[in-house]
């Protein structure tokens, strides 16, 4: 009993739910209906500006490095005309229509990416693998309005729950779509601050390469440092960066459209696009890696939907983001197409020298900024892996207290900034990050439209045709983009998938002894008529003094507990088996933290401690205790179905047992491989207890004194 699923996700009562569906003020009266909306409406103009500094720092800052890294021969005007025409229709269709219209609404309680999703079908549906993940809730199935009819699955569903090679499957989609995400984290900073840097080689012609990466490293260092300190800080620190990035950058756009090719925006008509890949062939096809870096950092735009909210995003990316993205490329398309071999430095070329100086300062600073979104996104998946029980434990500090999805993780955070790096010291060429990071971008846009279908058809019932209309063409799209990056897999693009390979494997490792471990732990669990009879041995004895057991098991009892008692042949007269339960709210009230319930059995009670993601458990141990103790004598004194005496009794035999003293038990649990056992298991097994042994307790600091603190140890047969 390790406690490794006492971090799992449960609901809010109806009462929390019922409060915040009706809108109430902060003393409990209705808010007026007009108040509600103004209210609203500010707050999400706020967010949205505040989105600018977090979210869309990888998307908006894509013109630094698009064309550099594309490997144009000869270009002429037909060819640039033909690019803009793809970068246009990529940004509506992928950003506009996939990720703005679509994917915003497919929310897991308000968090987003791709392990969201998975997580939204597993908690809708019987298709997940661990069994102390699965939820069945019509609080979650009607979230965000989205009707489900849980008595008659879909067909599809029924498929998935049967087979459990689809189960599989689909979490190994989920897990590579994760891995892909955090691949990305590391590559955007990269990518981003270094084409930034490059801007000192055009007037500083004799600057060194290695000052260049330097300088960058340098850059990227500090802005890992400043995580701690949560995103709201840090994006209203880097917001008003961002907004004059997305609005100097689309006016240097118009100017250099008007000056150099007034009608570029001919390019929109997709017949372009027909005619570039008509004369390019094989060339235009491999060109399309390149073009694929203009819509980077949409995943993170969808991942981080829960550091702010769904209509802040989509505000801020179609009023801003995409009509600068739109204007910006039009007018470095504009310049090329009239000095067609400047494409290897697209970006600082197209910059009237009057203005080159100061932008370079805004590009640079707006680099430090599109590192974040992805740094952000990766802080929100990996929550969302440690809340699923698919990833180690690490720490996981929440930031904020108005906002559950605002996360931080420092061992992530410090991994993250050695990676970013090495990968700017080991590549240094702007081409080949572009190949390796075109690699990501594109992979993890396949498996969200994937897993987006799915939840098309499993959780929204929408008609298989107009799934199809979503999935068919998406796929197409994505699946050219997909078989042209692969391609670069030896120039720059293996990084990525080493990356991920080794995630996933870590991933994997992990899910597979959580498995192992629940199934022996659910087949061996004890039940309440079990403990009875054991109690009711005369070599058993009843010691005095308070036990707080911790189990992580709501359906019957851990396994600890009978190799504790036959072993050890006594059990304390007051045991208190103690779950911990992390609800989707940000405080749990006084009256509902503490939750005792009588187990049927003398001086042998159940203890729910409930808390929110802005509670803090890092509690004072006698302190904690004595909550315990005060509710657990309230519960006595409320019980009526007890005779007046016995009520007496039962709160005398608490007090003295609390004079005694009070001892804290977890369980330590280890699998024994023996010799019988399966080369796969044994080398599962074995990398499960070494990730297992390097990552954190799952049972949070309560400033529990370790003289009253008992590990009982216990090997499960694996």
């Amino acid at each position: 009993m390790d406690l490794e699923s006492s971090n799992g996700t449960y609901l809010a009562s109806p009462r929390h739910a019922g409060a915040a569906a009706i809108g109430l003020s902060s003393d409990g009266r209705a808010a007026p209906e007009e108040e509600r909306d103004k209210g609203g409406r500010w707050r999400d103009m706020v967010l949205a500006y505040k989105t600018l500094g977090v979210v869309f720092g990888g998307l908006v800052t894509s013109p630094l490095y698009v064309y550099p890294s594309m490997n144009l021969e000869s270009p002429n005007e037909q060819d640039y005309l033909g690019i803009y025409s793809i970068m246009f229709w990529t940004l509506t269709l992928i950003g506009v229509v996939k990720y703005v219209c679509i994917a915003l609404n497919a929310d897991d309680h308000g968090e987003g990416g791709t392990f969201a999703l998975y997580s939204l079908l597993c908690k809708n549906t019987n298709i997940g693998i661990l069994p102390s993940k699965k939820y069945h809730s019509i609080a979650d199935c009607t979230h965000a309005n989205q009707p489900v009819d849980m008595e008659k699955p879909s067909r599809l569903a029924k498929f998935i729950e049967r087979s459990m090679t689809a189960r599989r499957i689909l979490l190994f989609i989920a897990m590579l779509g994760v891995c892909m995400l955090i691949g990305d984290g590391i590559l955007t900073p990269a990518i981003s601050v270094l084409s930034a840097m490059d801007g000192l080689k055009g007037p500083i012609p004799s600057l060194n390469k290695s000052v260049v990466e330097a300088l960058s490293a340098s850059v990227l260092i500090a802005l890992f440092m400043l995580q701690k300190y949560g995103t709201s800080r840090v994006s209203f620190l880097f917001s008003p960066i961002m907004a004059c990035w997305t609005f100097t950058t689309p006016v240097i756009g118009v100017y250099s459209f008007l000056r150099y090719y007034p009608g570029i925006f001919k390019a929109i008509s997709p017949h372009y696009i027909v005619h570039f890949f008509s004369r390019k062939g094989k060339t235009g096809w491999q060109l399309l890696g390149g073009t694929a870096l203009c819509i980077t950092g949409s995943e993170a735009m969808f991942a981080d939907l829960g550091h702010f909210n769904k209509r802040s995003i989509q505000i801020a990316f179609l009023f801003s983001i995409y009509p600068s993205l739109v204007l910006t490329y039009a007018g470095q398309t504009a310049y090329l197409i009239r000095n067609p071999n400047d494409h290897n430095d697209g970006f600082y070329k197209f910059v009237p020298t009057p203005v080159y100086w100061p932008m370079f300062v805004i590009s640079t600073s707006a680099a430090i900024v599109a590192s974040q979104s992805l740094i952000s996104a990766t802080f929100s998946v990996i929550k969302q892996s440690v809340v699923l029980d698919y990833f180690p434990r690490v720490k996981v500090v929440h930031t904020s207290k108005h906002k559950e999805g605002e996360v931080y993780s420092p061992e992530t955070n410090y991994i993250l900034m050695l990676l970013c790096v090495a990968v700017i010291l080991g590549f240094g060429d702007g081409k080949d990050l572009g190949n390796a990071f075109g690699v990501v971008v594109i992979l993890v846009m396949v498996i969200t439209t994937i897993l987006l279908t799915l939840v098309m058809i499993i959780i929204w019932r929408t008609p298989l045709i107009l799934a199809a209309l979503y999935f068919v063409p998406f796929m197409i799209l994505e699946g050219a983009y997909a078989s042209a990056v692969c391609t670069k897999i030896l120039e720059g693009g293996w990084l990525p998938f080493a990356v991920s390979i080794i995630l996933a494997l870590i991933m994997f490792g992990w899910y597979y002894g959580r498995q192992r471990k629940l199934q022996y732990e659910m087949a061996n669990k004890v039940t309440i008529e079990r403990l009875g009879e054991l109690l009711e041995r005369s070599e058993i004895q009843r010691v005095t003094g308070i036990c707080l057991f911790y189990s992580n098991i709501q359906d019957g009892l851990t396994p600890i507990l009978g190799h504790y008692i036959q072993n050890v042949r006594s059990l304390h007269s007051i045991t208190v088996f103690t779950t911990l339960r992390y609800l989707l709210v940000a405080k749990v009230a006084a009256s509902d933290r503490i939750i005792i319930t009588r187990l049927g059995l003398d001086g042998v009670y159940g203890c729910t401690v409930q808390y929110g993601y802005a509670d803090s458990l890092e509690l004072d141990g006698d302190g904690f205790v004595t909550q315990v103790i005060n509710n657990l004598r309230m519960h006595i004194a409320n019980n009526s179905g007890l005779a007046p005496a016995c009520i007496e009794e039962e709160i005398s035999q608490l007090e003295n047992a609390k004079t005694i003293g009070v001892v804290h038990v977890r369980g330590k649990t280890r699998f024994h491989v023996g010799t019988e056992t399966s080369l796969f298991d044994r080398t599962m097994l074995g990398f499960y207890e070494f990730l297992h042994s390097n990552c954190r307790s799952a049972l949070p600091a309560m400033g529990i004194p370790l003289k009253q603190r008992m590990d009982i140890g216990m090997l499960y047969k694996a």
